[in-house]
């Protein structure tokens, strides 16, 4: 199947998730997960209809911006960021949605008052408590909201999380509802520079579940483009 035709069941399938669980399709965004796929196949995507991209390398991401890939969507940052490389994603993207730091909170705040800009921002939650995943436990979100107020150059629209993977339908329910349930804990209360209507959660292989589970965002890869090369990949990097 092509891109758009991927789109187009993607899209399907997202529409009767959401009404299955009594939800307008129309609130549902799909952001395109764009790792490994080079411009033409992201300026595809766009064509077919997804809502924005997200792009999990720094080095992907200047490059495909310097193709100008993104034209015609909004572009996030949705991989691990690390410090030093904030200055090339602050400003080049209109959300960064894996903020998994107090420190990179920190930088992203330096690096935006420095540009005089506001950084819209998710924080990532280490929803499954996994060791080798980054991001904030659950039980840290609402102290830190409370912080949020010191970092003007930022704005916090929701949570990201990733749960652990599974291949069994609806075993990741329990993570995205506790997701959810803290996203209403966040709305509830009032906090400077906090405007959570965000809540990015699903991927490709569990994204239905998501949307079940309240997600406002599914972030799709392999299911758009197929599955990603890694050997390929790493014979790249390797050859630099």
């Amino acid at each position: 199947m092509s891109i758009a035709e991927n789109v187009a069941e993607i899209r399907r399938r997202m529409e009767v998730a959401a009404l299955a669980a009594g939800r307008d399709p129309k609130d549902i965004l799909l952001c395109a997960a764009t790792k490994m796929n080079d411009a033409d196949a992201v300026r595809q995507a766009i064509a077919a209809g997804v809502d924005c991209c997200g792009e999990n390398r720094v080095q992907e991401l200047t490059a495909k911006l310097a193709q100008n890939a993104y034209d015609g969507a909004p572009v996030h940052f949705i991989g691990h960021l690390q410090t030093n490389k904030v200055r090339q994603v602050v400003g080049k993207v209109s959300l960064i949605q894996s903020v998994d730091s107090e420190h990179l909170l920190a930088a992203i705040h330096r690096e935006a008052a420095r540009q005089g800009i506001v950084q819209d921002i998710l924080l990532e939650v280490n929803i499954g408590e996994e060791a080798s995943k980054s991001g904030f436990a659950a039980g840290d979100i609402l102290p830190l909201m409370e912080k949020i107020g010191e970092f003007s150059n930022i704005c916090v629209k929701g949570l990201m999380a990733i749960p652990p993977i599974s291949h069994i339908s609806g075993e990741n329910q329990k993570f995205f509802q506790k997701m959810f349930h803290l996203s209403v804990d966040i709305r509830q209360k009032k906090y400077d520079n906090v405007k959570v209507d965000c809540l990015s959660m699903g991927m490709s292989g569990d994204f239905a579940d998501a949307i079940a589970s309240g997600s406002t965002m599914v972030r799709i890869g392999t299911a758009i483009f197929g599955a990603r090369n890694y050997a390929k990949d790493h014979a790249r990097d390797s050859s630099k």
